[in-house]
């Protein structure tokens, strides 16, 4: 439980003051603080103090080496692979020498500096999120259309095939390599806890609790709140239970330094109090702090969230979800393609899958349950068989061993699936039949999971999830899937049919494949 504690300040001696922290049974001592800056004695020519955080720093030193030397080796590929690589050069031995300079050294170069003035070594975009990939892929257009200007302009006639190769090859060992690296990071902030912002929550309880849960439920986001700093006086934290520290009345950069903070994230109302976010953001001029502000809007992406300034007011406009269109029409193709064509390449993975379960248990080798679909359309789904025949007659025996506590049924030693079923079931293989619902349309390869027709009304927020399709995949599963509560799986499916894209949906399809692979909250 978090400690609620409130600074009263009085003049000891000359040599500082010492500050009485009130908890609520005792009083506690705590040395003095330096007194704080608002910005105005600091010169207009005086140098910031570096940031506190600096984990950002060597990461973007190895992605510059990593950037450079997958565009170098891009050109060496391309070199390889095209005898007349070198056209438009003269076989002179400075002209070969000026050849690989540009191939091995100014290409690369350009890519950096390309990279550098499109923002994607920006701390704010690096380790989370699609924007870092965008702004390579945007660095790539603008890398191919210089490319092309120089040759016109100096009237050289490159291999085209070997500079299309150079570029596109850049581009993907790139993104590759970032990929790499933000794995890393991710592996190194969820198991070590470092690479990462340590952030004072400044608002009321509520409101700084609402952020708290939101940003650890991603570790990989690199954000750690330390301790709270409520606006309503420590009475209002009394008796609650915290999961960090609770402070009250405190100089809040004082106290930032105190939990060895970097970051202070004002949450909800606090950023509504007129010139109090507009001192608080001159007190931490110079200071290396960052400063955050978490409006009362939560699980909206940030595709759909743009800031408008009107006389020094920044206005935050929210778009509607986008649930029709071009994007959907493609997202419609991609799943009828990719469900014909797996298919096709499965039918002997389904074959064996079929001798194996009617070996199993007699019976019939497919489940087909009624769902509910897109705008409340009732489907019967398709599943490989993982019970026993007589699964249905013995559930009324085992309601009460329940594991989760929404409208599916589940438990992780069920009596009714056998040994096979518990396989495909770990293996999710039991769900590849889908891919027949996904060619009729009645299902998407991502989307909310269908839930049984007689489980509910899906009245309320869950009603939601029906505009869209249900999917094969989605945030649910690739969050943790049965190991989730009722109400995260509901949110997760909310945040998907709100903020659905098609970069998104190819997201969730490759961290499916390694939950896949973990057997993740498969039973």
């Amino acid at each position: 439980m978090g400690e609620v504690t409130a600074s009263l300040q009085r003049p000891v001696s000359n040599e500082g003051r010492s500050r009485l922290v009130r908890h609520v049974d005792s009083f506690e001592i705590q040395p003095p603080t330096p007194p704080s800056h608002n910005g105005v004695p600091r010169s207009a020519w005086a140098r910031a103090r570096r940031r506190v955080s600096r984990w950002h720093r060597p990461y973007t030193a190895i992605l510059l080496v990593l950037d450079f030397g997958a565009a170098a080796f891009a050109s060496w590929i391309a070199i390889q692979l095209f005898d007349q690589a070198t056209s438009g050069f003269s076989g002179s031995h400075t002209d070969l020498t000026w050849f690989h300079t540009i191939s091995y050294l100014l290409l690369p170069l350009g890519w950096v500096v390309i990279l550098w003035s499109n923002r994607a070594y920006d701390r704010r975009y690096l380790g989370l999120g699609p924007d870092e990939f965008k702004r390579v892929i945007r660095g790539a257009v603008t890398v191919t259309a210089s490319v092309s200007f120089l040759a016109f302009s100096t009237k050289t006639a490159p291999s085209r095939w070997t500079v299309g190769t150079a570029l596109l090859g850049g581009l993907l060992l790139i993104l590759w390599g970032r990929f790499v690296a933000r794995w890393a990071l991710h592996y190194i902030r969820r198991r070590a806890g470092q690479a990462a912002h340590r952030m004072v929550l400044v608002g009321t309880l509520p409101e700084c609790l609402e952020v708290y849960a939101a940003v650890t439920r991603s570790p990989n986001a690199g954000l750690i709140p330390v301790a709270i700093h409520i606006t309503d006086g420590y009475a209002a934290a009394r008796g609650v239970p915290t999961p960090v520290p609770v402070h009250a009345g405190r100089d809040v950069l004082a106290l930032v330094r105190e939990v060895g903070g970097d970051t202070i994230a004002v949450c909800g109302s606090a950023s509504a109090e007129p010139g109090e976010l507009r001192r608080l953001a001159w007190q931490l001029e110079g200071s290396g702090v960052d400063l955050v502000v978490a409006p009362q809007l939560t699980d909206i992406a940030g595709p759909r969230v743009h800031i408008r300034p009107i006389e020094g007011l920044p206005l935050l406009y929210v778009e509607e979800p986008t649930l029709s269109g071009p994007a959907l029409l493609a997202k419609n193709l991609m799943d009828r393609v990719a469900a014909g064509l797996g298919l096709l390449l499965l039918v002997p993975l389904f074959l064996a899958i079929a001798v194996a379960i009617r070996i199993s248990d007699p019976g019939p080798v497919f489940f087909r349950q009624p769902r509910v679909g897109h705008e409340g359309r009732t489907f019967r789904v398709w599943k490989f068989r993982t019970m026993y025949v007589d699964a249905e007659d013995r559930l009324a025996s085992l309601t009460d061993q329940n594991e989760t506590d929404g409208m599916l049924f589940k438990m992780k030693e069920d009596p009714r699936v056998f040994p096979v079923g518990r396989f495909l079931r770990a293996s999710s293989l039991d769900e590849l039949p889908q891919l027949i619902n996904v060619l009729w349309g009645e299902m998407s390869l991502v989307g909310p999971r269908p839930l049984p027709a007689d489980d509910g009304d899906f009245l309320g927020d869950v009603r939601r999830r029906l505009l869209v399709r249900p999917g094969m995949t989605g945030l649910w599963q690739v969050s943790g899937r049965s190991d989730l509560s009722w109400d995260e799986a509901v949110r997760l499916d909310l945040y998907y049919v709100d903020n659905w894209s098609l970069a998104y949906d190819l997201s969730i399809l490759w961290r499916t494949v390694g939950v896949v692979l973990a057997r993740k909250g498969a039973y």
